[in-house]
């Protein structure tokens, strides 16, 4: 009988064959078994009956160490289905992306068995990759630590961050050019990218959103300078990177899970939707931030001081102000450098 690779590499994955039913995991873990059935259904696991024999020893570990985390009060009520979907979903994203990738290196082997070079490549490529991913999450973790330490209230919900918005420009007549594979392969190498502009001014990329990212940095002076250099490349003819608009906003943001929330990332978001095609929008905050001006003070028409001098290194030209959803008369400003 012909050995079954996909069984072969879900043994190795999953320490084992399958040989337990939800039941008999959740009776193994001293779990109940609706709880159980709740946090699989938050990771985004597949459906299984209490007939179906689909489940390892590491299931039956892995939910007594969620039990675990439960009763030590790390996964409390209110985090519970937050964290866990949040897992569900980003380890889903990558497990594809990573299956797809070992199945075009056994593709282009040449192998005259491609579903055993794949079994194969499995058992050589992911003990690597596991521990890859475990020192990518430690380095995020220590990062993110730090950020946290040094807040002057380490137990406020909310930090003061530059939030920037940047939005291809004609992404659906461009999208429609392309096939499915073109489509991806540009827009991965968009963000890829934003990523290491972001890399290079201390910021980080929190999501990519169709054809938007969205990129946070602690210095508004950084969230400038990203927008600004991406909108740079976008109109330069020799640089395959697309023509973008960007907004920038500057205030207090509430970190969750990865994500961010609250006005500044909303204004931020407006104000992309609000820029003609190669500009750079500011809200009120980063205004201030960058300009040294306070709103609301006798301000210079344009870009100047009252003696002529520039105050900042950036110019700022006033626009007027326009109604968009949940802001009546938001307030923003061009920016550019001199």
């Amino acid at each position: 009988m012909t050995p079954d690779p996909a069984a072969a590499v879900e043994a190795y994955l999953l320490e084992g064959t399958p040989r337990l039913t939800r039941v008999q995991v959740a009776e193994a873990a001293g779990v109940p078994l609706e709880v159980a059935e709740q946090l699989w259904r938050w990771l985004g696991f597949p459906h299984a009956s209490n007939t179906d024999v689909a489940f390892t020893q590491l299931d039956v570990d892995a939910l007594r160490q969620s039990s675990e985390l439960i009763e030590l009060g790390i996964l409390g009520e209110e985090r519970q289905a937050a964290l866990v979907r949040t897992w569900g979903r980003s380890f889903a994203r990558l497990a594809e992306w990573q299956t797809s990738l070992l199945a075009d290196l056994a593709l282009e082997s040449g192998a005259s068995d491609p579903a055993a070079e794949l079994t194969e490549l499995a058992e050589t490529v992911l003990p690597r990759v596991e521990a890859l991913q475990a020192y990518v999450w430690r380095r995020h973790l220590a990062s993110a630590g730090s950020r946290l330490l040094v807040v002057d209230s380490p137990g406020s919900p909310a930090v003061p961050q530059a939030v920037v918005f940047v939005d291809i420009v004609g992404y659906t007549s461009r999208s429609k050019s392309l096939d499915e594979a073109g489509l991806v392969a540009w827009l991965e190498d968009f963000e890829d990218i934003c990523a290491d502009i972001a890399a290079d001014h201390g910021g980080r990329i929190i999501k990519n959103i169709g054809d938007e990212v969205l990129v946070v940095a602690d210095d508004p002076v950084a969230g400038a300078e990203m927008a600004l250099e991406m909108v740079a490349r976008g109109a330069d003819e020799e640089d395959a990177f697309p023509h973008v608009r960007a907004g920038v906003a500057y205030g207090d943001v509430v970190n969750r899970l990865g994500d961010v929330y609250g006005p500044t990332v909303n204004i931020a978001a407006r104000l992309t939707s609000l820029a003609r095609p190669g500009t750079v929008l500011v809200d009120r905050g980063a205004y201030e931030a960058l300009s040294g001006r306070t709103v609301g003070s006798e301000e210079p028409a344009e870009d100047e001081e009252a003696d002529g001098e520039p105050r900042a290194a950036y110019s700022f030209r006033r626009v007027r102000r326009a109604s968009v959803k949940g802001y009546a008369r938001l307030q923003s400003w061009r920016l550019r450098r001199y």
